[in-house]
């Protein structure tokens, strides 16, 4: 099986050519790059972790591919005289190492930067589908993963350019390369455009079953046309591709119904929360601070329900531009922090179960963390008011970020304190702004509604779940939550 010879060279520089193999290769590794970067972001991974991976991946990918076909093919060749495995030009890949390669770097870098490999997985591995399908094309250009003879009335359906390139030494082979690639591409279809779809309706999937529909399609499809070839890597008497295969089929249903998850138990979320609105009732504060500033600087008529229901939630820097144009942002600041510190014991409670909820989770063993909006010394200040402080591992406050939320700069500064990935956290808030911040950090997010006025702006931003008591979240941290466009 030669996988690089010199007839199908697209560009020839000197004496080193440029294969359609590989740039088809090539091209079905950007294509799945696009894809698995798109649901990456949506997961809160930036563009240099979708790099990393991708390059890691693929440069490991070819070396599991080249020592498979290697180990199966004849490893008494290529132990006679080693160098020859490098010889890599003269052809000889198998898929399914670099498969097993490309993962292992995968879960390598996940524990290395404590991201949860199976979320990364979802993002990337049913992807590889297309990828799979590209290539396959390189086999058709090079004429090899073929089936057997057939005649040429076999081709009577199938594009002219197709049937004239099967046609190897004087004989018609089938063309199985076509088969898988086609199978691959509908496999992507239905993963990426059909079950995802259908999972944001219904919310069936949990996290891993990206990847465990992968290895059902790919292990059926792949045994199938397997059995067609006339090259295929043995194992004795068995076709290895076919034995991975029903491997893959194995995993695929074991995990999709769940067996991995009883004996593999995730590490326990990463609880952050939102301080006003949602530990403390800090919004008679809020209210009776801008209160206090419209009284001053224009009108209390002109502080209305409207703005009332605006000032809940976004940072006072986006704010008094809007209402105070011609004052100083950083003096009003300061004016704001001084009135509302003073009021603070007169007018600030604790929400209903908040301190319960705080102390269980810490007992059970969780990390929590705050982040605000609010400076920090405002938000010890609330938490020493009832003693809430003891419970909480971190505070990560409009002082600590350069951008405030809905960015996600806190979230991600809150899970890099407490050494944890981001990709097994909740956010915990009352207003939209925190919804969107979660989304953005591809966190699990629970909006917590106690102000009726506040619940259609909350339900719009589209929390992961909605609650209306605090003591709800004890059972929510240990559910096997849905595989959601921000997966948990």
């Amino acid at each position: 099986m030669t996988f690089f010879p010199d007839a199908q060279t697209l560009v020839q520089f000197g004496n080193i050519g440029i294969k359609w193999y590989a740039v088809l290769m090539i091209t079905g590794v950007g294509v799945t790059f696009l894809f698995s970067l798109r649901e990456m972001k949506k997961c809160g991974y930036n563009i240099e972790v979708a790099e990393d991976l991708a390059i890691g991946c693929f440069l490991w990918g070819i070396v599991g591919a080249r020592l498979w076909y290697c180990l199966f093919f004849d490893i008494s060749y290529y132990l006679q005289d080693p160098i020859r495995i490098f010889q890599i030009y003269n052809g000889g890949l198998a898929i399914q190492g670099g498969l097993f390669a490309g993962a292992l770097y995968g879960l390598y870098y996940a524990n290395k930067h404590k991201f949860n490999f199976m979320r990364l997985a979802d993002c990337i591995v049913p992807n590889m589908l297309i990828a799979q399908a590209i290539g396959r094309w390189g086999n058709f250009i090079n004429q090899e993963a073929h089936g057997a003879p057939v005649t040429e009335a076999y081709f009577n359906h199938f594009p002219e350019f197709i049937k004239n390139n099967m046609f190897i030494g004087g004989q018609y082979y089938a063309p199985t390369f076509l088969y898988e690639s086609v199978l691959n591409l509908l496999g992507f279809v239905l993963i990426y455009f059909v079950i995802k779809k259908l999972n944001e309706k219904y919310h069936f999937m949990k996290r891993g079953d990206g990847v465990y529909f992968y290895l059902v399609w790919y292990g059926w499809s792949r045994f199938i046309v397997e059995g067609m070839r006339t090259d295929s890597l043995m194992f004795g008497p068995i076709r290895m591709a076919q034995l991975i295969s029903v491997v893959f089929i194995f995993v695929g249903v074991l995990g999709y119904l769940g067996l991995f998850r009883k004996f593999m138990k995730e590490s326990k979320p990463l609880m952050l929360f939102d301080l006003d609105g949602t530990l403390l009732d800090t919004e008679p504060a809020i209210l009776e601070t801008y209160r206090h500033l419209f009284e001053k600087y224009r009108t209390a008529d002109e502080f209305d329900k409207e703005k009332q229901l605006e000032v809940l939630g976004p940072p006072l820097a986006k704010m008094f531009p809007k209402y105070f144009p011609d004052k100083n942002v950083d003096e009003l600041i300061n004016e704001y922090r001084e009135y509302n510190f003073k009021i603070h014991p007169e007018f600030v409670k604790p929400m209903e179960n908040a301190e319960d909820l705080l102390k269980s989770l810490k007992e059970e063993g969780y990390k929590i963390g705050i982040v605000s909006t609010k400076f920090n010394d405002g938000v010890k200040l609330g938490l020493d008011l009832f003693n809430l402080t003891q419970y909480v591992d971190v505070i990560v406050g409009q002082n600590d970020v350069q951008h405030g939320k809905p960015n996600p700069e806190g979230i991600f500064k809150a899970c890099q304190m407490l050494n944890e990935g981001h990709d097994s956290c909740i956010y915990v808030g009352d207003s939209a702004t925190d919804i969107v911040a979660a989304h953005n950090a591809g966190v699990y997010s629970i909006g917590y509604i106690f102000n009726e006025d506040r619940i259609q702006a909350l339900k719009d931003a589209k929390p992961n779940v909605i609650i209306h008591d605090l003591k709800d979240i004890k059972e929510i941290v240990k559910e096997d939550h849905p595989w959601t466009y921000n997966m948990m």
